[in-house]
């Protein structure tokens, strides 16, 4: 490999890596669903030269629009080219803003090629003994190549001098030309010599030396061959003016007239606020952060200036801030005061644990406004720690101001501050926002929701870092262990940065009236209900399960050694690596998918797939399941019991799933399964206090009533009114039979399309998932949707929108974002498609139990005495605490609730159990 000089002249032909990023991977897309991958592709390939070479002077080159001299001298080059991909088109003027941001000079000539003017370039520098490294994938510009210009595939690493070119084409650097008119270029339909290829161009140059030669001595040429009729001398003579011209086109042209000579190619500093204002619009969060904290690679100069600049249409943090620390009683009075003028206000805790049911309270955050924020300790310890205010002296003093439901607060995460406050003795009242959830609602999908990803997004501020402050690991400090000096502005910070993020989010969530009503009426409200429910918890049986990790773990080994009796030989079966090499090795079995590194892939859809022929991947199956119930469930729940309240609690999330749903953790009660025995069993641990039972009730077939109500198909709406077995009369649609003919065989085949069209499901999947021929389910697909033309109306109607708007909608306006709903891989599109059809159910769904939650709570709140507590939500399921001698009448209110939480075309059916564990009830 030829060594590159110190500081070389970079010449970057933008246009060869503009295509090439746009169709390798990543295909990146921002929350609005605009295609950044290009953009990202190339702006890193140049971080990665400016890093690695550090150039004082520097050109990224790209094709002006329009046509070039090739054109004129063939108008057939380049003519076969399909038009620049819509979605690469839009990445052009971003990159270009970002690559001028970076101080690099972008040059684009009009009537030349960027070669062109990268080889003028070059050449130049060259003959005034400058090194020139040029950074491109275009095999053309190997004739560019001499003892100082070198060439640099970023991409492939791999550089090429003099020699590297000679030892790959079989030519060197100055028969390139030759090299290329001869056989040719497809890619911009040169045509070279009729026949002739690779092989038979590098046999020609080397018998003749050049096409020059060959034009004129023609018969010089050894009697090859060609296509068994003339010899080669005479195809030169018959193309004579075909190979002229090829030589033509390949030749880069060295002689463009430039605006600029070399030497004025220099790198500029960084605009750093146009760098902040390009990244957050694109999403680059990860260089994003590294301009804000000022760890930019040092190759890019970077401005000194104070930032005030946008990002996403909001004035980055440069402002002045004004923090405060209360240490005495006189400056809590001063921001009572504050606080009670304000007409809104942010607050925060600082505390000891992520866990709410452990975590001891050691300071508040309070912003009145932007900029303006104190922080309150309490309860600070570490050696030399000032004197702090009594901790229960301050509480007392806010109580008035936290417990005042008319003094409106703002907060990141509320549920977690109520808790905490809670547990401290205060009832947090008045909250009228919460960032976490203004997000969520604005776009589910954008970010992740957590302030310090929201404050790049949406105010293109780095916040400071916990682990900063605290330290990482085994020896990271918890909150009461940090110097007031420290601590003070970064609690400080949030409560700052939480109001900015609201004063951002919310005029644009009010000017969606539906989002404003998702926000309003049913997110909001269900913060203190969720809180409630993770402090009321849920009691379960230890000793239970103790007896099942017993016997998990008997079956577990019986599993293992029915596998190795199957392999014939003792593996891990937890191994991806040596189940590759088992299966796709030693037993052969076929590959059904591959990693992102090319290896077969052993993943649980793979096994899934090869259990349907084999018996060892069942067995591993199986394996994995057990495994999972056991370390998941029935050997960490005993250790999750909380030491004063004898329960279990855990922590749902409003803001993870993109269609709405709620999704829990520590322990994860979405995942139990409910379908085999040993998940059941699981449940049974879920257990009722003395006096009590637990009541569980959920919706029947709710995601197809809404599919009914969406769709507005007849068969379907009738078939609810009367209140029909819809799987019953859906098989009997299908299979053309009566209603009270139907088989269990076809009820379970029509519930498989019923549910399988809602999630997207091909004939393919459904083939494999009834064990049937792949045309024998397009013909029950095929069927479905000939009785019920409504649902594939529905269908069609949802994927058209959602191209067009880039999002679907519940019934009560959630927005559900597609990012790669136009998507140019097929696969991709495909998926965001399915997806299109089910969020609107599922989303539907969601929200559907969520308004249920909440009008059980108000009347729990209202009109009970006790009797009953809301403790778990999983899925379309809502469980109960209930006294056992009310039970009854609690049940049948709890289901009228449930119903009447939507009125759709059909009716909202919900049904209950009672028992005196989860099981038993269900």
């Amino acid at each position: 490999m030829p060594t590159i000089a110190n500081n070389p002249l970079v010449l970057v032909d933008g246009s060869s890596y503009l295509y090439r990023a746009y169709y390798a991977p990543p295909h990146l897309t921002n929350s609005k669903g605009e295609a950044t991958g290009a953009v990202y592709g190339v702006v890193n390939m140049l971080r990665s030269l400016l890093s690695r070479y550090q150039p004082s002077h520097i050109a990224v080159v790209f094709d002006a629009k329009g046509k070039t001299f090739r054109n004129d001298l063939y108008q057939e080059y380049k003519a076969h080219r399909p038009p620049m991909p819509d979605d690469l088109r839009s990445q052009i003027e971003p990159l270009h803003r970002i690559i001028r941001a970076l101080g690099l000079p972008l040059i684009s000539i009009p009537g030349v090629e960027a070669d062109d003017v990268i080889g003028t370039i070059a050449r130049r520098a060259s003959r005034e003994n400058r090194a020139v490294l040029i950074s491109t994938g275009d095999k053309d510009m190997a004739q560019l190549v001499d003892e100082n210009i070198t060439l640099i595939n970023t991409m492939t690493d791999t550089i090429m001098g003099p020699e590297e070119v000679a030892a790959k084409y079989g030519v060197g650097p100055d028969r390139i030309i030759d090299f290329l008119a001869l056989m040719g270029d497809k890619a911009d339909n040169i045509p070279g010599l009729p026949g002739v290829g690779e092989k038979t161009a590098l046999a020609m140059l080397t018998g003749a030396g050049s096409v020059a030669n060959l034009l004129a001595e023609p018969e010089k040429v050894s009697e090859l061959a060609f296509r068994g009729s003339k010899t080669m001398a005479a195809k030169i003579i018959d193309n004579a003016d075909m190979l002229r011209l090829s030589y033509e086109l390949a030749t880069i042209k060295t002689d463009v007239e430039l605006e600029q000579d070399w030497h004025e190619l220099t790198a500029k500093p960084a605009d750093r606020d146009e760098l902040i204002k390009c990244y957050g619009e694109m999403e680059f969060k990860r260089w994003l952060a590294e301009i804000l904290d000022n760890k930019a690679p040092a190759t890019i100069a970077t401005a000194t200036t104070t930032v005030e600049t946008e990002a996403d249409t909001t004035p980055s943090l440069a402002l002045e801030t004004q923090y405060d620390t209360i240490l005495t009683e006189a400056q809590l009075d001063e921001w009572i005061a504050k606080l009670k003028q304000a007409s809104l206000f942010a607050v925060d805790t600082e505390t000891t644990s992520l866990d709410y049911m452990v975590a001891e309270l050691v300071g508040m955050s309070f912003a009145v406004e932007a900029g303006k924020a104190a922080y309150l300790p309490l309860a600070h310890d570490y050696v030399g720690a000032p004197q702090q205010l009594d901790k229960q002296f301050a509480l007392e003093k806010l109580r008035p101001i936290l417990e005042d439901a008319k003094l409106k607060k703002v907060g990141q995460n509320l549920k977690y501050d109520i808790s905490v406050l809670a547990n401290a003795g205060i009832t947090l009242q008045g909250v009228a926002f919460d960032t976490m959830l203004e997000s969520y609602v604005f776009n589910s999908v954008a970010s992740r929701h957590d302030m310090d990803g929201l404050a790049l997004k949406y105010l293109g501020h780095k916040n400071i870092a916990f682990e900063d402050i605290a330290g990482k690991g085994a020896k990271q400090l918890t909150f009461n262990q940090i110097s007031l000096e420290t601590a003070a502005p970064y609690a400080a910070e949030d409560a700052d940065i939480t109001l900015r993020l609201h004063q951002h989010l919310w005029p644009r969530l009010e000017k969606e009236a539906e989002l404003a009503s998702v926000f309003t009426d049913i997110e909001l409200p269900l913060i203190h209900i969720l809180s409630d429910i993770e402090r009321q918890g849920v009691f379960i049986d230890s000793m239970l399960l103790g007896q099942q990790s017993e016997e998990l773990a008997r079956k577990i080994d019986e599993l293992e050694t029915k596998a190795y009796d199957i392999a014939g030989e003792k593996f891990n079966l937890s191994s991806p690596k040596q189940l590759q090499v088992l299966f796709f090795e030693k037993l052969g079995y076929p590959v059904i998918k591959k990693t992102p590194k090319g290896a077969p892939s052993t993943a649980e859809e793979v096994l899934v797939e090869l259990a349907l022929d084999f018996p060892l991947p069942k067995v591993i199956l199986e394996h994995r399941s057990l495994t999972k119930l056991k370390s998941t469930y029935t050997d960490k729940l005993p250790l999750m019991v909380n030491a004063k309240t004898g329960r279990v609690h855990t922590s749902y999330h409003q803001a993870n799933a993109a269609t709405g749903r709620l999704s829990s953790s520590e322990p994860n009660l979405q995942n139990i399964p409910i379908r085999t025995v040993e998940g059941r069993r699981i449940r049974q641990a879920f257990i009722a206090p003395e006096g009590r039972k637990i009541l569980a009730a959920d919706y029947s077939q709710i995601e197809l009533r809404i599919m009914a109500h969406l769709s507005q198909d007849a068969g379907l709406l009738n078939a609810f009114a009367e209140g029909k077995d819809i799987h019953r009369a859906t098989a009997a649609e299908v299979f053309g039979t009566d209603f009270d003919s139907v088989t269990s065989e076809q009820r379970r085949r029509a519930k498989a399309v019923n549910f399988g069209l809602i999630y997207g499901m091909s004939a393919f999947g459904l083939a494999r998932q009834l064990d049937i021929p792949r045309n024998e389910a397009q013909t029950y697909i095929d069927t479905y949707f000939a009785r019920y033309p409504g649902v594939l109306r529905y269908m069609e109607e949802t994927r058209a929108s959602a191209a067009d708007l880039g999002y679907v909608s519940t019934l009560f306006g959630r927005r559900l974002y597609l990012p790669e709903i136009r998507d140019r891989n097929a696969m991709r599109r495909q998926a965001a498609e399915r997806a299109a059809i089910n969020a609107p159910m599922q989303g539907t769904a969601a929200d559907i139990i969520k308004k249920a939650m909440i009008s059980i709570a108000d009347w729990i709140k209202t009109d009970t005495q006790g009797e009953i507590a809301m403790i778990m939500q999983v899925h379309d399921e809502l469980v109960f605490e209930v006294d056992a001698d009310k039970a009854e009448t609690l049940k049948q209110k709890v289901c009228e609730l449930m119903a009447k939480a939507a009125n759709l075309d059909v009716e909202l059916l919900a049904e209950a159990g009672i028992g005196d564990n989860w099981d038993e009830a269900h």
